[in-house]
């Protein structure tokens, strides 16, 4: 296989090479230009600033540097360009120096002497070599870091558009319209308080679907107040074949979370565990704080298929959006336990 050159390195060769032979053509065109010095210097010149500037990048991506904001990075930068320019300082003096006295062979100053007439204005050139290199460096990858978060946000919009799509195809199913609205023909006689009361449910749960102003994230609260208006209207379906339970204390409510997250969860519970088991089950929803995270858990009753796990209609979608807004902090899973429940699991950054 043919090796290729990466463009790093391509920007690299090209940049010293071209400042070198900048200051080769200057020494060429003063008079004083001596060809064993001239290639010396330019091998030299490339090769210790290829060196250093390679040694810098190095540090930078040991230390993540390229992921830091710029309030944090600029005051790293300007250290960073400072001890390169007194490092390339020391390097270049004492290769102009060495290079002189094995080319010329002559009596030449003390290397203290000749290092103090040209500290200043190597120091000088370094420090703007550096600073150039750095800076173009860094601006590079802050115009990819902006690039990829640019597309990661066009992405999670998707999704989440998607997700939204998914959650009013979910209420407007037909099955499931036709069972609501069924519940509530009978409850008007029955019960009108409570006939209202699903009718009000229903309406909520459909303005939800259709709201157009779906945010990347909404407060734990209003996702849970989602899901226990969708349990109540199924409740008035199943009556005693499903029990629920939902725990959350008021500290942990007032976190952000992904839309729709806990939802598909518990419609996912519904349809595949409550509505296949003649007995019914429960529904068990859990918020609480561990460490550094947020742990919340759908429990309920049924099995869990392999046709489920693996390409569920609202599971997919649901991994993606946490990998997306979470830059893969957040995690999920779904398994079945023991004890004929599903147990599926979000845990997100509390911070």
């Amino acid at each position: 296989m043919n090796k290729t050159i990466s463009t790093y390195w391509k920007i690299q060769l090209t940049g010293w090479l071209t400042a070198s032979l900048y200051w080769g053509f200057q020494a060429f065109f003063s008079g004083n230009f001596i060809w064993k010095i001239g290639v010396a210097d330019l091998i030299l010149d490339v090769s210790i600033g290829i060196g250093l500037t390679h040694l810098y990048r190095n540090f930078v991506l040991k230390k993540r540097w390229n992921k830091l904001n710029l309030k944090k990075l600029i005051p790293k930068m300007i250290i960073g360009v400072l001890i390169l320019s007194l490092v390339y300082t020391v390097l270049i003096a004492g290769k102009l120096y060495l290079v002189r006295l094995f080319i010329l062979k002559g009596d030449l100053l003390p290397f203290t002497v000749f290092f103090k007439s040209m500290q200043l204005q190597i120091f000088i050139t370094g420090t703007r070599l550096m600073s150039i290199w750095v800076l173009a460096y860094h601006l590079y990858h802050y115009s990819r870091l902006e690039l990829q978060t640019v597309k990661e946000n066009a992405r999670l919009s998707i999704i989440v558009k998607e997700a939204q799509l998914n959650n009013l195809s979910a209420q407007l199913n037909p099955h499931f319209f036709f069972n609501s609205l069924n519940n509530i023909k009978f409850l008007v006689l029955e019960n009108p308080h409570l006939a209202r009361r699903a009718i009000d449910l229903l309406s909520e749960l459909l303005r939800n679907s259709l709201s157009s102003n779906v945010e990347k994230l909404i407060l734990l609260s209003d996702e849970i107040n989602l899901v226990r208006d969708y349990l109540e209207l199924e409740k008035m379906r199943f009556e005693e074949r499903l029990q629920i339970k939902i725990e959350a204390n008021e500290k942990e409510l007032t976190h952000l979370i992904l839309p729709f997250s806990i939802q598909s969860l518990v419609e996912n519970a519904v349809k595949h565990g409550i509505e296949k088991r003649k007995n019914g089950g429960f529904i068990e929803v859990k918020v609480k704080a561990e460490y550094d995270l947020i742990k919340i858990t759908v429990q309920n009753s049924g099995k869990l298929s392999k046709e489920i796990k693996d390409s569920g209609i609202g599971l997919k979608n649901l991994k993606e959006r946490l990998l997306l807004q979470y830059n893969g902090q957040a995690f999920f899973e779904i398994k079945e336990m023991q004890d004929e429940t599903v147990l599926a699991t979000i845990l997100i950054p509390s911070k």
